[in-house]
């Protein structure tokens, strides 16, 4: 039996994981770099699609925030990037996860975009994780048992993460492929994020 190919794409978040030790059942390929935004990660799919991955996991957005960009923006950034990976990739399993915790000052723009981002991912066949249950204090702020400058993870960071995401990707192996290609998706239709009431 072939090992499974898993990327995992995103930002600094994603590039320090050491992906490969943590998953040593599976050939690992980590496409994070630092520094990266959703704008980024939508420019450089080209390489994801060449490697025709078993699972993809993505996790971006927490740059977009940084830089003052609006939650529309980046919502609609990030569709696209599922979109075009559902796309050329439409037997790969695509695992979503919500944009961490960082200062209590995002907390309600990391809020919004999740909940938009939570409600997309069934659209494209993918699974989103929650990481703020495990990741978050009630005020929305980065639990700084995990981080030392409120953005960046520690190992205990990690560790928290990963136990999160260790039973994740096993219920997305758990799902059955995709047997014929999503219809078009208009991103017109998800673009425009409405306040959470």
């Amino acid at each position: 039996m072939a090992v499974e190919k898993i990327v995992f794409l995103g930002d600094s978040l994603t590039e320090a994981g050491d992906w490969s030790a943590w998953f040593p059942d599976l050939t690992a390929v980590n496409l994070g770099i630092g520094g990266s935004t959703s704008d980024d990660v939508l420019g450089r799919l080209e390489p994801v699609v060449a490697l025709d991955p078993d699972e993809i996991v993505l996790l971006i957005g927490t740059n977009d925030l940084g830089m003052r960009r609006n939650v529309e923006s980046l919502v609609r950034n990030i569709q696209s990037i599922l979109v075009d990976l559902r796309r050329d990739l439409p037997g790969s399993r695509m695992l979503v996860q919500s944009i961490m915790p960082r200062g209590r000052e995002f907390a309600d723009r990391i809020r919004e975009a999740n909940i938009h981002l939570r409600q997309f991912s069934a659209t494209v066949h993918a699974q989103f994780l929650d990481l703020w249950p495990a990741l978050a204090l009630d005020d929305g702020e980065l639990n700084p048992t995990f981080s030392e400058d409120r953005l960046h993870l520690n190992a205990a960071g990690y560790e928290a993460w990963l136990s999160e995401l260790r039973p994740a990707l096993v219920r997305l192996r758990d799902l059955p492929p995709m047997t014929s290609p999503i219809r078009a998706i208009m991103i017109d239709d998800y673009a425009r994020p409405t306040p959470p009431a």
